[in-house]
């Protein structure tokens, strides 16, 4: 049976949001899955494809290299925070920086470093200064404009990713968007007016079968 605290009602229709910190967790892990859970399949189709179309644009656009994780001198990358939002897309760039982070030593990366899945979302080579050449600027250089587009488009994708997070929590705006109410409102609507009507006839003086004057009275 649904719990009462998981149940809105939006318009006419129940929504029952479950468990909402698993539906939360899973709308991270995979835009739209916790919409899936709720069984609100509309909504979780159309975020499923818009929010992660725009990340994999963006992933292109960089060539693959726009998302990785890294917080070393000279390349901290706090986009990744961002790029996070999408969830089980950008994980491969946490295992791809935790193992070059193994192969640095010194702000150097050791010459026997081999990053995994044919360097799938891993960092550059250490040390990236800005004013040198390495291999961040090689990538600038290879994509021009690309490469920031890139950047922002798989930023973008994780913050929209954070919104659907929230819907999926907190479910829609719980109160009337079509214009209609529900009927209960309607009903204390119509019990109000009616014994409104009633007072101000009373006010009024108007004559009622209980005031109507009697034969003697008229004598």
């Amino acid at each position: 049976m649904a719990s009462s605290a998981n149940v809105i009602q939006v318009d006419t229709e129940r929504i029952d949001l479950k468990n909402r910190s698993l539906a939360a967790f899973l709308a991270w892990l995979v835009p739209g899955a916790g919409h899936f859970y709720q069984g609100r399949h509309t909504k979780g189709s159309l975020y499923l494809v818009c929010i992660l179309t725009t990340w994999m644009l963006g992933f292109a656009l960089g060539g693959g290299h726009v998302v990785y994780a890294s917080w070393q001198p000279g390349d901290r990358r706090w986009h990744y925070i961002l790029q996070a939002g999408v969830g089980a897309a950008a994980l491969p760039a946490l295992i791809q920086g935790n193992r070059m982070r193994k192969m640095t030593d010194k702000g150097v990366t050791s010459r026997s470093y081999e990053p995994l899945w044919g360097g799938f979302m891993a960092p550059p080579h250490r040390p990236v200064i800005e004013d040198r050449t390495d291999e961040v600027s090689a990538w600038y250089a290879t994509y021009g404009a690309g490469y920031e587009m890139g950047t922002w488009y798989t930023m973008i994708a994780g913050l929209l990713n954070i919104l659907v997070i929230y819907d999926a929590y907190a479910g829609p705006l719980a109160v009337p968007i079509s214009g209609r109410k529900k009927k209960d409102d309607e009903d204390s609507e119509q019990q109000a007016n009616s014994e409104q009507q009633a007072a101000d006839e009373s006010d009024s003086g108007a004559p009622t079968a209980t005031s109507a004057p009697t034969p003697e009275a008229k004598a």
